[in-house]
Formats: structure tokens, sequence, C-alpha cells
């Protein structure tokens, strides 16, 4: 995968498995472009699954300070982990 203005060359076949032009290093989905991209589509969806866990078992029948504290504990990290 090539990043930068060669990017449309082709150096050698490579397939991956679900056929995106994105690799994963370090956590980081990097997008084949002209420029250095990040791809924050994985992290997003992470993101809004713990978020949506979370508001299916706690629904509405608590305080704001428990919805936020659970969001601090248990989807930022995944933000920042992922």
């Amino acid at each position: 995968m090539r990043i930068g203005p060669r990017n449309d060359y082709t150096v050698s076949n490579i397939i991956t498995c679900d056929g995106h032009n994105e690799i994963r290093y370090l956590g980081t989905y990097i997008v084949q472009s002209r420029q250095f991209k990040c791809s924050l589509d994985y992290a997003k969806k992470l993101f809004f699954r713990s978020l949506n866990a979370i508001f299916g078992k706690i629904g509405r029948n608590v305080s704001e300070e428990v919805i936020l504290e659970s969001i601090k504990s248990k989807c930022i990290p995944i933000l920042i982990m992922a």
C-alpha cells in the first residue's frame, strides 16, 4: 500500500480478506490515498456499540451524573484505545 502522489501505481497484487484499501497499524486504520489519512469508522462503531449497551441496560430512569460517569468509564477508553 502506498501513501502519496504515487499511490495509484501498483507494485504487486495484495489481496486483503475484506477488499478494503486500509491497514491497521498500532490500533489505527491507515487509508491508501494521496495524503496521509486515518479512518475512524471502526473506533466510532465500537464507541456507539458500547454507548447503546449502556443505554439499553440503564434506560432513562437514572440521573445524568450516573450516565456521564458510565460513559466516561466505559466508552471514552474505547475511543482512546481504538
